[in-house]
């Protein structure tokens, strides 16, 4: 994900689905219970103020442990202009996170900026470097990345090898072009073994937001597979008004989870709070148009997300993570790290936190 325009997303307006509006028997237990908290010591270090349920301040890492959590994720930049989400940063919050008792997921996206459906930058100081070299790149940036953290005694539980890579990563040496696949599987391989290389129990996932169709998730997780490509979770994002119905999600994640007998997790899903926007950067979504016909409000929010928890978890899923819950509205953390502090925050309409840092009430992870 990233905040801004999504490049080919459609946005539908979709109806509840009537199976999913009373309690059903879970089939599974959603022992990833995530959030995406890469924004996260920006704001702090902005002074941004966080406040439970009760109203008073507190810990934003303990708000959200109380509210269920128990796996956190940051995304990891080569060089980012902003200083931010970068190797430094991310060691340096880690180190709070395992210090809370939380698992660990790192999101690599193999760039200097965001990477996502749209777009897969090689990072500047890997611009020029062919396929072969690029092979190599991501090994070592792979290892020395983990083998940091691992130093540290805060050993990833789990890596991404890119970040919703639909169409494949590092463009255009890595994009898939005419269902060629070989070219991004010697780069997801050479991911693998160096995760494992630097830890053999730190899980593999390979991220795309392909949860919008069985036809699109076959074809990328097929294509990989064929190629002799190793993984141990299969991750998918889900958000509503990109991605179609819950009962469509519901039958993605079977369908997944059956033909490649891998667990599935939702790695990134978010729904808006509201319809207002709390700076001049415009919201990525406007929360005007619904899903399920929920609206844009606190208890729409947590009513989307519990639905959402239950489609995973009756689909068989083991995981469901809510991206960036923590963005609030806080002055200088931007969308664009070459612009952290001229742009605005296009999610904040979408965290768990309002613009005075105040968490949803009604807003759970649930097993």
């Amino acid at each position: 994900m990233k905040p801004s325009l999504r490049v080919l997303a459609a946005v539908v307006v979709l109806a509840a689905p009537l199976a999913l509006t009373a309690p059903v028997q879970a089939a599974n237990t959603l022992t990833m219970r995530g959030a995406d908290v890469s924004s996260l010591q920006r704001s702090l270090d902005l002074g941004a103020r966080y406040y439970n349920a009760s109203g008073a301040p507190a810990d934003p890492y303990d708000i959200l442990a109380s509210k269920g959590v128990n796996y956190l994720r940051l995304r990891v930049w080569n060089n980012p202009a902003s200083g931010y989400n970068n190797k430094a940063k991310v060691l340096q919050q880690a180190r709070t996170i395992k210090a809370k008792g939380f698992k660990l997921l790192i999101d690599f996206h193999y760039s200097d900026t965001w990477a996502d459906p749209g777009k897969q930058h090689p990072p500047a100081a890997w611009a020029n470097h062919s396929l072969s070299q690029l092979q190599a790149d991501v090994y070592n940036y792979t290892y020395d990345v983990c083998s940091a953290l691992k130093a540290q005694g805060t050993t990833p539980d789990a890596v991404q090898i890119g970040n919703e890579i639909n169409v494949g990563m590092l463009w255009p040496a890595g994009q898939v072009v005419n269902n060629d696949f070989a070219p991004l599987a010697s780069l997801l391989k050479r991911g693998y073994q160096a995760t494992k290389a630097c830890h053999g129990g730190t899980q593999v996932w390979i991220h795309t937001a392909n949860a919008d169709s069985n036809a699109n998730a076959r074809w990328f997780y097929d294509g990989i597979r064929a190629q002799g490509v190793p993984w141990d979770v299969t991750a998918l994002s889900y958000y509503c008004m990109w991605h179609g119905t819950l009962a469509n999600l519901y039958n993605v994640i079977a369908d997944v989870r059956s033909r490649y007998g891998k667990p599935v997790v939702i790695a990134e899903t978010a729904y808006p709070f509201t319809t207002a926007d709390a700076d001049h950067q415009p919201n990525v979504i406007s929360g005007t148009e619904r899903c399920d016909n929920i609206p844009a409000t606190w208890s729409g929010q947590a009513q989307q997300f519990s639905w959402v928890q239950n489609t995973a978890r009756n689909a068989g899923a083991v995981g469901v993570f809510y991206w960036e819950p923590t963005w609030h509205a806080v002055r200088g953390n931007g969308w664009d790290p070459a612009d952290i502090n001229g742009t605005g925050n296009g999610w904040d309409n979408m965290a768990v936190f309002d613009w005075f840092g105040r968490v949803n009430p009604h807003l759970y992870w649930t097993p």
